[in-house]
C-alpha cells in the first residue's frame, strides 16, 4: 500500500507544489492607475488571429477560417482581401486550433503563417506553412511558400505560428502539435523557433552550421510548446517570446541561438490537465529559464514593447495579452527581471488574441470571438 501511495504522490501533485518564488500569479497584480478609453473601430470579424499595420492608417487582419481584411482605423471601413491561401478549415467546436494565423507586413510584403493539409507520398496530415505575397488593390499577388514544417501531423492543436523580422531574418514559432517530447528532437520542426531569410533560404550561421550538426537547418531554438507571441526589446534588442504551458507554466523567454527551453522534460511549473506531474522539477539548469512563468496559466498570447506618446509613462514596458483571462498586462523589465506588474484591461472586451501599436501610441486589439471587433485603447 505504501508504494501505491508514493506512486500517487509522485504523479499527482498540486499545481503550486514547486517553490512559489519561481512563479507569478496574475491574481496578485494591481490595477493600473493610467487613465484610458476603449472604443470599437469596426465589427464583424470572425475569430481574428493576427493584425499588422501596412501604413499609418490601415491594418490587415487574418481570420482563422481564411478571411483576410483591411481596416482603415480612421473611419472603420473594412475591405475584403482576395487570396489563394490554402489554410485548413477552422471549426469552433472540437479540438481544433489551426487556420489562417499570423500576418506581418515588411517592406512591401505580407508574410503569413497558416495551417495547411498535405498528402505527400501517401502520408496525410497538416503542417505549419510560412508564405508571403504583395497586397495590390485588395488582392494578394506573387504568392510564394517559404517554409513547410515537417513532419506532418493529424493533430490540430498547438500551432504556435507567430512571426517577427529582425535584421532581415524571419523568425517563426512552430508549436509542438501536442506531441510532447518531439520538441526535444531537433531533426523535426514541431516545438521549435525557426529562423530563415526573407526569401525562404536558410542563413549560413544558424545552429546547424555551427555547433548543432544534428539540427534541421532552419531551427534556431528547441524545447517549446505552443509559443504565440514575439517582440523585440528596445533596450537590449533581444527577441522575447511567449508560450502556453499546460495546466500552469505559461511563460516568456528570450530567443537564444541554439537554446532549449526543456519541453516536455519540464513544464515550468505546470502539470498535465488531468493533474499528473510533468518531469521531476519545474526547471532544470541544463535548459534556458524563462523570464517569467505564470501559475496558474493566463493563456498568454501576443507580447509587445510599448512605444509612443499616448501612454508615454509606459515607454519600453512589455504589454502582454491573456486570451484565457481576457487581460492586457503591463510588465516592467530591468536586466531581464520583472520588477513590476499591473493589469490594464480585465475581461472587459473578451479573449484578447492580438494587438498592435500605431505610430502615435494608440493600441489596437482584436479578440477571439465569432463576432469580434477591432478596439482602440487611447486617451
Amino acid at each position: 500500500m505504501k508504494y501505491i501511495v508514493k506512486f500517487i504522490l509522485f504523479f499527482f501533485i498540486p499545481i503550486n507544489a514547486f517553490a512559489n518564488k519561481d512563479f507569478s500569479d496574475f491574481k496578485n497584480y494591481k490595477t493600473t492607475n493610467s487613465i484610458f478609453k476603449l472604443e470599437k473601430i469596426s465589427n464583424g470579424l470572425n475569430y481574428p488571429w493576427g493584425i499588422s499595420f501596412i501604413d499609418e492608417i490601415n491594418l490587415v487582419v487574418t481570420e482563422k477560417n481564411g478571411g483576410l481584411k483591411k481596416i482603415n482605423i480612421t473611419n472603420g471601413k473594412t475591405s475584403k482581401i482576395k487570396h489563394k491561401i490554402q489554410n485548413i478549415e477552422y471549426k469552433k467546436f472540437g479540438n481544433t486550433q489551426g487556420g489562417l494565423l499570423d500576418v506581418l507586413f515588411h517592406n512591401g510584403f505580407l508574410y503569413f503563417s497558416y495551417s495547411r493539409s498535405f498528402s505527400d507520398e501517401g502520408i496525410e496530415g497538416s503542417s505549419t506553412v510560412i508564405a508571403r505575397g504583395k497586397l495590390v488593390e485588395n488582392q494578394i499577388l506573387n504568392f510564394e511558400i517559404l517554409f513547410v514544417s515537417k513532419p506532418f501531423s493529424k493533430k490540430n492543436i498547438h500551432w504556435g505560428s507567430r512571426l517577427i523580422i529582425k535584421d532581415n531574418f524571419l523568425y517563426a514559432t512552430i508549436g509542438e502539435r501536442g506531441l510532447g517530447m518531439i520538441a526535444q528532437d531537433p531533426s523535426k520542426h514541431p516545438g521549435s523557433i525557426i529562423r530563415i531569410n526573407l526569401d525562404g533560404s536558410v542563413p549560413d550561421d544558424n545552429p546547424a552550421f555551427l555547433d548543432r550538426p544534428n539540427w534541421l537547418p532552419e531551427i534556431f531554438l528547441i524545447g517549446v510548446r505552443n509559443p504565440q507571441g514575439m517582440a523585440i526589446s528596445p533596450n537590449n534588442k533581444e527577441i522575447y517570446f511567449s508560450q502556453h504551458g499546460p495546466r500552469g507554466g505559461d511563460n516568456i523567454g528570450i530567443v537564444i541561438k541554439g537554446g532549449n527551453y526543456g519541453w516536455k522534460d519540464i513544464a515550468w511549473g505546470g502539470t498535465e490537465y488531468y493533474g499528473a506531474k510533468i518531469g521531476t522539477s519545474a526547471f532544470k539548469r541544463k535548459y534556458n529559464k524563462p523570464v517569467i512563468s505564470w501559475v496558474p496559466s493566463i493563456g498568454v498570447g501576443q507580447i509587445n514593447f510599448y512605444k509612443g506618446q499616448t501612454f508615454s509613462e509606459w515607454s519600453d514596458d512589455m504589454l502582454v495579452s491573456s486570451t484565457k483571462e481576457g487581460l492586457l498586462i503591463k510588465l516592467k523589465i530591468e536586466e531581464n527581471k520583472i520588477i513590476d506588474e499591473e493589469i490594464i484591461i480585465d475581461q472587459s472586451i473578451g479573449r484578447i488574441r492580438d494587438f498592435e501599436i500605431d505610430i502615435k501610441g494608440d493600441i489596437y486589439i482584436v479578440t477571439d470571438a465569432s463576432d469580434s471587433h477591432l478596439w482602440r485603447l487611447y486617451k
